[in-house]
């Protein structure tokens, strides 16, 4: 997969078309993502021990990886992910400016 956790994103299609948040986790077997602000669904907690307490808690849910697009750190805009060998190691740049995305 070329997002990785930690990468600022953008949707791409959706209910959330054009929203931007962080990668908090990458399911690969899945080929999902779970994006900060993103896909937030209601979660109905039980509580669990005498004290504590129930309700109904927002939680994000997965989406695709196809529907996000990686923002590029030098232009600002959401774009493909390309791949340079750079000292034996591969690096990942932005396909329009050539900038290097960390």
């Amino acid at each position: 997969m070329k997002i990785k956790k930690g990468d600022t994103v953008e949707v791409l299609s959706g209910n959330d078309r054009g929203k931007r948040g962080e990668v908090l986790e990458v399911i690969p077997k899945k080929d999902k993502v779970i994006v900060k602000g993103v896909n937030v669904r209601k979660k109905h907690i039980k509580p669990k021990k005498q004290g504590e307490e129930g309700g109904i808690i927002p939680a994000e849910c997965a989406i695709y990886s196809s529907k996000v697009n990686v923002v590029c750190p030098k232009c600002k805009k959401a774009v493909k992910v390309g791949y340079i060998v750079e000292n034996n190691e591969k690096v990942r740049v932005c396909k329009k400016c050539g900038a290097k995305i960390k």
